[in-house]
């Protein structure tokens, strides 16, 4: 077995890290929140909440009996049998390590766009972009199917590669991290916000990608590195009405007490349009 720097299960690592960025994020998120919008009372943002933390329970359980070692595991069993690109050209580590966490995210931007201009890929995506809410918990709102195809998507990529573990598994922790924290409800200075969306999607602009405006749906796929959106001219700045004004969600769910239901949210993909 090939030295994979692992020294802790995956799930662990995961589940921890998840702990602590959720944790934190949601303490600012209380303390700084960017927006309070009159819709999202307490019950209803306590059902929301209840609801995109059980799409998260179900999506984690339905991976875990389908693909018990996940993306970690096939980078482990590529790493075993000499499986991808960069065991063919005996890439060094740290190389291999950097250009898979770049690929990868690249990918998963991909993904993204497609999710959006695939039908059959959107009826599934919609479910996510159907909450009239945007915070912390929305980064957890993803049909357990989506996740399934995502899990697929990724798995192809790093056996292609031939993606090191430890470096999928940063890429993972990273991608998780980044979701929640482009998605919280959290307040950053201006010049904070333009310093860091050079780098890493901010909660401002991946807002922008949830408005009920199609241009701007169709804009800032991604998750994690901001430099896609610009490369790919797929980046908008500023929502057209502001980030107060604007309105969140999909037009023709507009009444919230339906995308905040579980079972309402599960079945979404399978409703006429």
């Amino acid at each position: 077995m090939p030295d994979n720097g692992l020294f802790l299960p995956e799930p662990v690592i995961r589940l921890g890290a998840f702990l602590l960025i959720f944790g934190t994020l949601a303490i600012v998120e209380l303390a700084h929140p960017r927006l309070e919008r009159p819709e999202m009372a307490a019950a209803l943002k306590t059902r929301r909440w209840l609801t995109n933390v059980g799409m998260l329970v179900i999506s984690s359980v339905a991976l875990r009996i389908l693909f018990p070692a996940a993306a970690v595991g096939a980078a482990l069993w590529a790493e075993a049998d000499g499986i991808g690109l960069f065991h063919l050209m005996e890439v060094p580590i740290w190389l291999a390590a950097m250009i898979s966490i770049i690929v990868l995210d690249l990918a998963v931007w991909f993904a993204h766009l497609l999710s959006h201009k695939i039908p059959w890929l959107w009826r599934i995506h919609r479910m996510h972009h159907a909450d009239t809410g945007f915070d912390l918990t929305t980064a957890l709102r993803f049909h357990p199917l989506e996740i399934i195809i995502s899990m697929l998507w990724k798995i192809g990529i790093v056996l292609a590669l031939g993606a090191p573990a430890w470096s999928v598994l940063v890429f993972e922790v990273m991608l998780n991290g980044t979701a929640m924290f482009n998605h919280a409800n959290i307040a950053l200075p201006s010049s904070v916000d333009r310093l860091v969306r050079l780098a890493l999607v901010t909660p401002d602009m991946h807002r922008v990608h949830h408005s009920t405006d199609r241009r701007e749906t169709d804009s800032n796929y991604g998750f994690s590195l901001s430099l896609w959106d610009r490369l790919f001219a797929t980046y908008v700045d500023q929502p057209a009405r502001g980030h107060r004004e604007m309105e969140l969600g999909l037009d023709q769910f507009r009444d919230p007490q339906q995308p905040s239901g579980l079972i309402w949210s599960l079945l979404l993909p399978f409703r006429k349009r």
